[in-house]
């Protein structure tokens, strides 16, 4: 059974939105951290700054599934096609 091209969706292109999740992530960090005095304590300071790099990538994300999911049209967008059974291959 064949499959023939029935037609194109909209879709997110979600390879194009890597660099911008990117940047609000480290945006985040950036903002929750400007503050901090500076650490000596080598051990301390790498779990702290682990905790907080996992808290703005989370945090991004969130922003990003929820605006995805009400306002899809605002993000870069890609044609994927859809299929449809082809019926000259089915008929004997």
């Amino acid at each position: 059974m064949g499959l023939d091209v029935g037609g194109r969706h909209d879709r997110p292109d979600w390879p194009k939105m890597g660099p911008s999740l990117l940047i609000a992530s480290c945006l985040i960090l950036a903002i929750r951290t400007a503050k901090w005095k500076p650490n000596l304590d080598p051990s301390l300071a790498h779990q702290e700054m682990d905790d907080e790099i996992q808290f703005a990538t989370s945090m991004a994300h969130r922003v990003f599934a929820l605006l995805i999911t009400k306002y899809e049209v605002m993000f870069p967008q890609k044609k994927e096609p859809w299929y449809q059974a082809n019926d000259e291959d089915v008929r004997p």
